[in-house]
């Protein structure tokens, strides 16, 4: 049995905040990008790249709104880092490129004014992720001792569902891949950059980049937790977050160098992405399924 911190209330509210913040202004990214109009918070060269960004926003929206059916903060956490990661990291890349903000560069009104409420939002929301999760972090874990149906005993637990040992290795790839290229165009958009299969600028590039670093630390985050259990909310925003970008992809088909290495390589990445979030599904509900058999009188 291993103690596990209770899940703090500021976690539930931002995630649920973040959750409807992220579906609005995701969708709205990706639809346009999906029209060819490039409605970012930064000028863009192409639609493609703001789409992106909108689809992983819109995909782990439905999984921010539901964080709050979670009881423990060890069942969120493989969720909750990538997100600080998202927030924290889009508003720098918002101010280090703010040259490049459609308030400052000019355009339709609509844009200029959705700049501004963009990095306005983010920094709220991003200092309160760094103060909610210094919050989580300083709660107590529940001591193990206690009565088993108190709220000791309900904050412990034996080991869940482990992964299957066949599983690791490709985690440990899709989980590199993506935590250096999120690095690699954090670091170095000019070089980085350069190697991405469609047009981008250095905004793009690393806003691009801190989604890339966020999937990477969840993946890691889902191999070092080892336990299907603690990670189903990341579980249902990964298939859906691969899902929405195959569609922008698949719209912005000829935007694309898909005979490039670096175009073979997203390919594998997405696909790798979905693969880790479908598999994922499978084995939970097998276990499940499993676990409600052996509970139900007469089960084995």
């Amino acid at each position: 049995m291993t103690a596990r911190k209770e899940l703090s209330p500021g976690i539930v509210v931002l995630s649920a905040v973040v959750g409807g913040v992220s579906l609005t202004t995701g969708a709205l990214l990706a639809v346009t990008s999906l029209f060819g109009y490039a409605a970012g918070a930064w000028v863009s060269p192409e639609s493609l790249s703001p789409g992106l960004i909108g689809a992983a926003m819109a995909g782990v929206a439905p999984a921010l709104l539901t964080l709050g059916r979670a009881r423990a903060w060890e069942e969120v956490r493989s969720l909750v880092l990538p997100l600080v990661i998202v927030l924290v990291g889009l508003f720098a890349v918002s101010l280090l490129n703010g040259r490049s903000l459609r308030a400052i560069e000019g355009g339709p009104l609509f844009l200029a004014l959705f700049s501004l409420g963009w990095v306005a939002v983010l920094g709220l929301l991003a200092l309160g992720a760094v103060g909610c999760l210094a919050a989580q972090y300083r709660r107590p874990s529940a001591s193990p001792a206690g009565p088993p149906d108190g709220p000791a005993g309900a904050a412990t637990r034996p080991p869940g569902v482990p992964l299957p040992g066949w599983s690791k290795p490709p985690l440990a790839v899709v989980g590199s891949g993506w935590l250096g290229i999120g690095a690699g165009l954090l670091a170095f958009p000019g070089f980085w950059g350069a190697l991405v299969p469609w047009t981008v600028n250095r905004a793009d590039a690393q806003g691009l980049g801190v989604w890339a670093l966020a999937l990477g630390v969840g993946v890691l985050a889902a191999l070092a937790e080892d336990d299907l259990t603690r990670v189903r909310p990341a579980l249902r925003a990964v298939p859906l977050i691969a899902l929405a970008a195959a569609v922008v992809l698949a719209v912005h088909f000829r935007s694309v160098d898909w005979t490039s290495g670096p175009g073979v390589s997203l390919v594998a990445l997405v696909t790798g992405l979905l693969a880790t979030g479908v598999a994922g599904h499978w084995l939970l509900s097998r276990a499940d399924r499993r676990t409600a058999t052996a509970n139900r009188p007469g089960g084995a």
